[in-house]
């Protein structure tokens, strides 16, 4: 069930003729949980052996070639996050929050899923499934589910996603590039239909949670130089979260992970890419303020990309890759890797980063030991196919 909070959206189906009858108010007051959980969706298949290198492979540089990352302090080298892995240099905009115990790197992972559609692996990421599943409810909605009261979400999206998707109630918000209407059009509005119980309650939602963003910052604010594409999204997010009577629970999409030509190494596509991203997630953290030490951050993206580049400068449709878990309420700053090896032999069917641990132990473990969800529950009515998933420990403090 979702309720559109984008009021420009509301009032655009208005003048059409066609009421949103059946949209049920959202209120984001007096919710009961104070901590955040942020999932972002990174759409296409993000390369996990350039945004998190292995520089301390044996293999890696000749396996990756003209893609490889250079070693922390050599030109356009990793940041260093142990003696092995590294981040992208464009993710220097994240890379103190390792240094502040604030982001934790999951390597060789991936969903269940071992084909290379895009289609089906997101299916599985956002369903939570061991294979693709026509049920139409994401996991995180399940989740929300069980939370009651306290489990409102938010999808910064058109519409929600898979993963949002499903019988509990989410909100979705878009940030606009126009000017809002005014307050004075939106009371004649509402006088004029004051009658209509439906559209008077989607119009009070809408300009409920736009009144959250104006408290916090204007729309000139949002559009403010400087920022990246990706930057005032999140800032809008930021803006919700952090308000007392804001959601607790949302989703964000990136999407443009599909490298296979022209990907680059320490530039190129990918690096904008993700300095993009790492920007976006700064910008969260800057403007959540305190919320941060209550809020965890996990972005996923559906599979890896190949080991080694393609003939066009790119990587294909590969299996595991790179997932990070960040935020004020994580348990320390650490690589979660059980490393398969980059040798020809190690390679999964002999072309793609092994997978050695499941995605979901990693949600499971925020949905436990972050948000408060009982074990049992999780494995009964979240991941219901899981069988015997194993709980990522010590993701985030208890």
């Amino acid at each position: 069930m979702i309720s559109n909070l984008n009021r420009r959206a509301l009032l655009q189906a208005m003048l059409a003729g066609s009421l949103l009858a059946t949209v049920p108010r959202v209120a984001f007051a007096n919710t009961a949980g104070e901590r955040r959980f942020v999932f972002v969706i990174l759409r296409g298949g993000m390369d996990g052996l350039s945004a998190v290198p292995a520089f301390g492979d044996p293999d890696f540089a000749t396996l990756r070639g003209p893609l490889a990352i250079a070693a922390p302090g050599k030109a356009d080298g990793a940041l260093a996050l142990d003696d092995r892995f590294g981040l992208h240099p464009s993710l220097a905009p994240i890379h103190e929050m390792w240094a502040a115990g604030q982001m934790q790197v999951v390597h060789a992972a991936s969903t269940p899923y071992r084909e290379r559609s895009h289609f089906d692996a997101q299916n599985v990421l956002e369903t939570g499934g061991a294979k693709p599943s026509g049920s139409g409810v994401g996991w995180l909605n399940r989740a929300l589910g069980l939370m009651g009261s306290s489990g409102l979400g938010l999808a910064v999206s058109p519409s929600a996603p898979l993963m949002m998707s499903g019988p509990t109630q989410v909100a979705t918000w878009v940030q606009g590039n126009d000017q809002p209407p005014s307050a004075y059009l939106l009371d004649a509005i509402d006088r004029l239909y004051g009658d209509d119980e439906a559209f008077h309650a989607a119009l009070a939602s809408a300009r409920d949670t736009e009144d959250l963003l104006a408290d916090a910052q204007t729309s000139s604010m949002m559009r403010e130089r400087g920022l990246s594409r990706l930057a005032p999204a999140f800032k809008g997010l930021a803006s919700l979260m952090r308000d007392q009577r804001g959601p607790r629970v949302a989703t964000i999409e990136v999407t443009g992970w599909d490298t296979h030509s022209a990907q680059g190494n320490a530039k190129g596509r990918l690096a904008t890419l993700l300095g993009q991203f790492g920007d976006g997630l700064a910008t969260l953290k800057k403007d959540l303020g305190p919320v941060w030490a209550k809020t965890i951050v996990v972005a996923a993206t559906e599979f890896g990309r190949t080991a080694a580049p393609n003939g066009t400068g790119g990587t294909d449709h590969g299996t595991a890759g790179a997932a990070f878990v960040l935020g004020g309420a994580l348990n320390g700053a650490r690589v979660l890797a059980d490393w398969p090896g980059l040798s020809r032999d190690k390679l999964y069917e002999g072309r793609d980063l092994a997978p050695t641990s499941d995605l979901r132990g990693v949600f499971a473990a925020v949905l436990r030991d972050h948000l408060g969800l009982p074990e049992q529950d999780i494995r009964a009515r979240v991941f219901v196919d899981a069988g015997s998933l194993q709980f990522q420990p010590d993701v985030v403090k208890v």
